[in-house]
């Protein structure tokens, strides 16, 4: 028996247990968002139920050898399937969270299994102090090595999906050389490497199809044709098509349409444009998709616009999809476009120069990371790089679907210093949706909108900022960083409508 293979066997075990638990986890908060939670109780239900797999192995007590290949191909079989799976049940049936927490306790129970019948497997072989000691350092290693590889490559590069199939073949090919090493004391050995065999093949024609699997799940997730679909490691991107045009979704959650963009964009950057002192430098945060840009560039007076935007897949696809190319304009190819890949965060606290307007246009915050974008300590930053005449827009989810939420955005303005003038438009693939203007001081003077606006006139630009009753202004918290309130406020809101 090669003690050498065995613990090289630990720290791919460990590996793949690990990736298992992230993937579900990831796969969790792509689909039902709120990443705090989905990786919470994925992660606690996944450790509990390696605790009741820990807790079984005591009841095995023949062939233990035989039983831990079997445990492998199990491991197999429900971790490389997981991924596809559930993606299925969620594009096809009312059942995903059973299906999820079902997957969670079945693959923990296994892993949680596969250490404690390694020990019984070792212990004649190696000093219990040393056993241990070695086990662990590799079971800590693979865990590490999962955690580093899971984002900066395997997501990336493969995608859950096929992700999920390969360490599943991996574990099915720990299983099928388990085989050899625990040959003198296996009672079947052939019959198990028949089914680690079956069972490898069968995970590697699925990696083959893993895209084709992904695109059949996504086919089902979205009303309309999926024409492209790419991972980051910071989301899942995904453009589908119908006859009226295309439509862009990030994390399954839409970010526009391309019948009705305009609307949005032009209500997003014109009040702001037309108030501030002077329009020269430009900072657009988010909007990697370029059709803020293209709104921006539409002023003669604009000499630099930085477009700041985490994903660096996302302004790719804005400078090279050509229906997206054409939607925007190329405005990421303008001459006066500088585009800079990097958190807005850390872009507003490195830096010291102001700008004229600052137009910011995340995604709605629908879990912490977001979140954390629409808090005082962001707004602080956003503040202190604001020329004095400069004038800033905040895109702020429905005044309607999501009225608290809204209220809250323009109230944590106020707390980090600014004026507001919050107002709202409708955009028939969204609803009603709100905006906040900001500024240092209260005068805002108004210039002419631009001609040629497919939307905005001087008399609908003077409407935007009226309120009916069931829009108008709620008490509600600040949203501060180590409270996150907007995040709760908007997944309780938006439950009601989804």
């Amino acid at each position: 028996m090669n003690k050498t293979l065995l613990f090289v066997t630990v720290l791919v075990i460990a590996t793949c247990g690990l990736i298992y638990e992230l993937i579900v986890g990831t796969l969790a908060s792509y689909l039902l968002g709120d990443s705090i939670t989905q990786f919470s109780t994925v992660i606690g239900g996944y450790l509990f139920a390696m605790g009741i797999g820990s807790w079984l192995s005591r009841f095995i007590e023949r062939g233990v050898a035989q039983r831990f290949v079997e445990i492998e191909l199990g491991v197999a079989l429900l971790g490389g399937a997981c991924a596809p799976l559930l993606f299925l049940t969620f594009a096809l049936t009312d059942v995903f969270r059973v299906a999820l927490y079902g997957s969670v306790l079945a693959i923990g129970t296994l892993v949680g299994l596969e250490i404690p019948l390694l020990l019984r497997i070792l212990k004649d072989q190696v000093k219990f102090k040393d056993l241990v000691s070695q086990v662990l350092t590799f079971d800590y290693l693979g865990a590490l090595a999962a955690s580093i590889s899971f984002p900066l490559f395997f997501v990336p590069k493969l995608g859950l999906v096929r992700t999920s199939l390969l360490f599943g073949l991996l574990n099915a090919l720990v299983g099928l050389w388990s085989t050899w090493l625990l040959a003198p004391v296996l009672a079947h050995p052939t019959r198990l490497r028949v089914k680690a065999v079956l069972l490898s093949l069968l995970l590697v024609v699925g990696f083959v199809l893993g895209d084709r699997l992904t695109s059949f799940s996504e086919e089902h997730l979205y009303a309309d044709e999926v024409v492209h679909a790419t991972a980051s490691p910071y989301q899942r991107i995904v453009v589908t098509r119908s006859k009226r045009g295309f439509s862009l979704y990030l994390n399954g959650n839409l970010q526009f349409s391309s019948v009705d963009e305009y609307r949005y964009h032009e209500a997003l950057v014109h009040p702001a444009m037309v108030r501030a002192g002077r329009v020269e430098r430009v900072l657009v945060l988010g909007g990697g998709d370029g059709l803020a840009a293209r709104e921006i560039l539409r002023y003669p007076e604009v000499k630099n616009v930085t477009l700041v935007d985490l994903d660096p897949a996302m302004t790719g696809l804005a400078s090279n999809y050509g229906e997206l190319v054409a939607l925007n304009g190329r405005a990421l190819a303008d001459p006066r476009m500088h585009v800079v890949n990097t958190d807005a965060m850390k872009y507003l606290g490195e830096g010291s120069e102001l700008w004229d307007v600052i137009v910011v246009d995340f995604p709605d915050p629908n879990n912490f990371s977001l979140g954390k974008l629409y808090t005082t300590g962001f707004y602080k930053l956003l503040k202190k790089r604001l020329a004095p005449d400069g004038v800033a827009v905040i895109q702020s989810t429905s005044p309607l679907f999501a009225r608290r939420s809204f209220w809250c955005v323009d109230t944590t303005l106020k707390a980090a210093g600014f004026w507001t003038q919050p107002y709202h438009a409708l955009v028939p693939s969204f609803g009603e949706w709100g905006y906040v203007l900001v500024a240092h001081e209260g005068t805002l003077p108004r210039r002419p909108l631009p001609a040629e606006l497919r939307f905005l006139s001087d008399d609908t630009h003077a409407t935007l900022f009226h309120f009916p009753t069931d829009m108008a202004r709620l008490p509600v918290e600040v949203n501060r960083l180590n409270n996150q309130v907007l995040v709760h406020y908007y997944e309780e809101e938006w439950s009601r409508w989804n």
